[in-house]
Parts: C-alpha cells; sequence; structure tokens
C-alpha cells in the first residue's frame, strides 16, 4: 500500500515555510516534490492542491509543536495573577516528550510554554483546521503506523538528523551552503529525493521538510521511539524521531 506523505517544515509566516510532497511504499520513502511557501498561495491551499488528485492513506509530518505542556495547563486554568505557580519553569514550559528527546537524543527542542514557538504550534494547529475545512475531512494524530485517512505526526528534523547520525552543524545558517548539501546528500542515501530542493544557497526551510518525511519513514517502519506509558501525549502531543540505540 501507498502512503501520501507531506513534510511541514512550520513557521508564521508563509515565506519561511517549505514543503515537501511523496510518497511511502514497501521500498521506502520517495520525495517527489519540495517547494517554498509564499504568501500568494496559503500553506492550506498548497497542500490540499497536491492531495485533490490522490487516494490512499495520507500522513502529514510537521515541524512543529502541536500540544502544550499538561502541568502548565493545570496550573494556568486556575491561576490568578500575582500567585506563584507551582513547579520548577522546566516543568511547567516543558513537555514529557521535549525531555524525553534530550534525554534520548541530546537535543532540546524550544519550549512550547515560553519561547516564539509557541506561535509557530498556533500556526500549525491553524494549518491542520484549514486542511481539515478545504478537505472536508478529519484529521487526527497518528500513534502508530496501521492508520487510515488523513492522519498528522510532530516530528524535528535536528533529532531526526542527529539520530541518523548526520552531522548537521551550520546547516540553517544563512551562509550554510555547503552544509546544507552534505546534509541534503546523507539524507539521500536513507529516502529517495526525486526533486530539487529550492533556496539551499541561502535557507533549510525546503530541506527541513525534505527531513521530515525521513522521520515520516522512521515513524511508518517502526523505527521511532513511542511515548512512555505515563506520557500525556493526547494533551501534550509527542515527538517521533527514529531511536539510534535499537536501530
Amino acid at each position: 500500500m501507498t502512503i501520501n506523505l507531506i513534510g511541514v517544515d512550520c513557521a508564521t509566516d508563509p515565506r519561511n515555510m517549505g514543503y515537501a510532497f511523496g510518497t511511502f511504499s514497501e521500498q521506502g520513502a520517495v520525495v517527489e516534490k519540495a517547494v517554498l511557501g509564499t504568501r500568494e498561495l496559503p500553506p492550506a491551499k498548497a497542500i490540499a492542491d497536491w492531495l485533490t488528485h490522490r487516494s490512499g492513506p495520507t500522513l502529514l509530518a510537521l515541524d512543529a509543536p502541536l500540544g502544550w505542556p499538561d502541568p502548565m495547563a493545570q496550573q494556568l486554568a486556575t491561576h490568578n495573577a500575582g500567585e506563584p505557580l507551582n513547579g520548577t519553569a522546566n516543568d511547567l514550559f516543558r513537555r514529557e516528550t521535549d525531555r524525553f528527546i534530550r534525554e534520548r537524543i541530546g537535543k532540546q527542542s524550544l519550549d512550547v510554554g515560553a519561547d516564539r514557538i509557541a506561535r509557530t504550534a498556533h500556526a500549525a494547529l491553524e494549518l491542520l483546521e484549514s486542511v481539515r475545512h478545504l478537505l472536508q475531512c478529519p484529521i487526527t494524530l497518528a500513534w502508530n503506523p496501521a492508520f487510515d485517512g488523513l492522519r498528522a505526526i510532530e516530528v524535528y528534523p535536528a533529532a531526526t538528523l542527529v539520530a541518523h547520525g548526520i552531522e548537521s552543524t551550520g546547516y540553517k545558517a544563512a551562509n550554510g551552503q555547503a552544509a546544507r548539501e552534505r546534509v541534503a546528500q546523507s539524507v539521500g542515501s536513507l529516502i529517495q529525493i526525486d526533486a530539487p530542493i529550492p533556496a539551499m544557497e541561502s535557507k533549510s526551510d525546503a530541506l527541513d521538510a525534505v527531513i521530515c518525511l525521513l522521520a515520516a519513514q522512521d515513524f511508518l517502519t517502526g523505527k521511532a521511539m513511542p511515548p512512555n506509558n505515563h506520557a500525556p501525549t493526547l494533551k501534550e502531543g509527542w515527538i517521533w524521531v527514529r531511536d539510534p540505540v535499537k536501530w
């Protein structure tokens, strides 16, 4: 069975977004198209247009938090201005999946409860809702590789690169074209890239979207680390990253 894949490097400004479109089958993931976002084409329409003439299940892999820390939500529900908050800042502002990835991969994701990434998370949730509206179909999170319909997962390209042992120092810098080319070559040895990756000379947005498809392949092949039993995943979400020890 073939699964449609969409990788999205999320941002609040469409001009800073990247998209990768492809498929997954028994032969692995194939990148068919990689593009940059524009203000003229709304992100949801870019996705809906690509899916219009496609059938079968679809997995969206989004580089953005899709939930907030449960302890913070519980505290703020009854908090009044000027009163103290129970718990440390890290306990309140970081999710269980953020701590898990730091422990297992050594990468610290941005705190969705405290950093500007919260605006990106909001934009990602708006994107999902807009796609639901355009396609007139539900989108829920996928928790295992066996699914149908349209599903989404949260991914973290920087952690995916570490999990695969891919050196990525400097690949996000404006002058990091050489690093981006090296990363793309390494990723291309793991998934099939049949389309050029745009703007490699100046930015990593489209490349990050391609890496999202590598993370999607890890998820679909059962190589990504699942949530801990005690993790409040329905509230907080989960970052799917390849297990670097097992695989």
